[in-house]
């Protein structure tokens, strides 16, 4: 659920028709910038324009980025949970990790959480894996030739 929801979250004003000349699906460019292939027109998507506004103003808060650019406070929130934007060293704002509360810039967990989740996800698939191979005849492993291949 939380995929589907930041999966939507990233298909939200990107540029669907040049702005100038009204051609369909500029060029993706990176970091959130598009060009237009007929007239050579650049767009920015809601992460270029936060990421050029965050150029100009170093350390403005998530608020003033929002009410600056018109990008739903949402999704710049979304943006640093991606680790896409990054609060700034020595500000005094800052995220909680999901898990311990503990004060972070980026992402959804700190370092700690992130590992412990990290080797979770590990052990799981581990398990999981583990148990859909049923090990290649392990259950017939005392079963004659003929008693395995009779059809």
């Amino acid at each position: 659920m939380e995929e589907d929801r930041t999966l939507l979250m990233r298909n939200i004003h990107i540029p669907r028709t040049c702005e100038k000349c009204g051609k369909a699906n500029p060029e993706y460019k990176g970091v959130g910038e598009y060009k237009c292939s007929e007239c050579g027109y650049i767009m920015y998507d809601d992460f270029g324009i936060v990421r050029n506004y965050l150029e100009v103003h170093k350390g403005a808060t998530q608020s003033e980025v929002s009410k600056a650019t018109g990008v739903p406070m949402e999704t710049i929130r979304q943006f640093l949970r991606d680790e896409r934007l990054e609060i700034v060293a020595g500000s005094g704002v800052f995220m909680s990790c999901e898990i311990c509360r503990a004060p972070i810039r980026s992402g959804r967990y700190c370092p700690n959480c992130a590992k412990a989740v990290e080797e979770r996800k590990k052990a799981e698939h581990a398990s999981s894996h583990k148990s859909t191979m049923q090990g290649f005849g392990q259950a017939n492993k005392g079963a004659s030739g003929a008693k395995r291949f009779t059809r």
